[in-house]
């Protein structure tokens, strides 16, 4: 992935935004306040970290874009395929952290929309032609059930973007030689999907390495966007305990880093 580091963002370089006024990328989990499992750079709500934390780191990388803390959009994420459209400017965006969903898609400027992870992946797609953005989180239930092509299809279908427009990001998340699964996935995947042969390796009965990140590469060519228009992060965020939170590595005690896109 053409990136650059920045302390605690990774960013896509300018040529993923063509050259507009456009910020997109990850953050790493440094930078922050929160204390130790979750330091530093914690923003999810959905830990034991204290909310003060949560809610300093978050009004912390909020200003880093000039904007204000209730700016910055997330949603309660359920690994589900549900799709949040945010068409219409919204003075507060604070009230959307309750609502159920797994993909936010704008047109709107001067907003962050966000998606947490901590070993799932988020995938990020922009419409240069249209300026519309999407997040999408992305864990072995919503790759399952399609959720990239669902995001895709309500891109199209709300705001008009036809596939070959877009780029897409698959940010960091966890390598397959670190995620080993049971049948009920390759089952899920079986009945969803597909490409289950392309993406697992049975490495003894009844157990299988998943390769997520490919499943995302292949569920966005299968989408219709082309290879060379998808850039893809190589770290692992259960490999790299200095930069991310993983969920696995850590046993469930850990915070959340971030997948973004901004259009100023």
């Amino acid at each position: 992935m053409k990136q650059a580091r920045q302390g605690k963002i990774t960013y896509l370089e300018p040529e993923w935004t063509h050259g507009l006024p456009l910020y997109a990328g990850f953050t790493t989990r440094n930078g922050g306040v929160s204390r130790p499992p979750y330091n530093s750079l914690n923003l999810g709500f959905n830990t034991d970290d204290p909310v003060y934390n949560v809610e300093g780191n978050r009004s912390n990388l909020a200003r880093a874009f000039d904007l204000q803390p209730r700016e910055l959009l997330t949603v309660k994420q359920v690994h589900g395929t549900d799709v949040l459209i945010i068409d219409a400017p919204n003075p507060d965006l604070s009230h959307f952290l309750t609502v159920e969903c797994d993909a936010v898609i704008t047109d709107q400027p001067g907003i962050m929309i966000g998606i947490l992870i901590a070993d799932c992946y988020p995938v990020l797609l922009f419409d240069s032609k249209r300026h519309v953005s999407a997040v999408v989180h992305v864990g072995w239930r919503g790759a399952a059930a399609g959720i990239i092509g669902k995001a895709v299809g309500a891109m199209n279908a709300n705001f008009g973007c036809r596939p070959e427009d877009l780029v897409a990001a698959v940010g960091p998340g966890i390598g397959a030689h670190k995620y080993e699964v049971d049948r009920p996935v390759r089952d899920a995947f079986r009945q969803g999907t597909g490409f289950w042969d392309d993406i697992a390796q049975e490495i003894s009965l009844g157990r299988w390495r998943l390769d997520l990140k490919k499943s995302c590469v292949l569920q966005l060519e299968a989408c219709g966007i082309s290879k060379g228009k998808i850039e893809v992060a190589e770290e692992c965020t259960c490999c790299h305990r200095e930069l991310f939170f993983s969920y696995r590595r850590d046993q469930g005690k850990t915070g959340r880093q971030l997948g973004f896109v901004l259009m100023k």
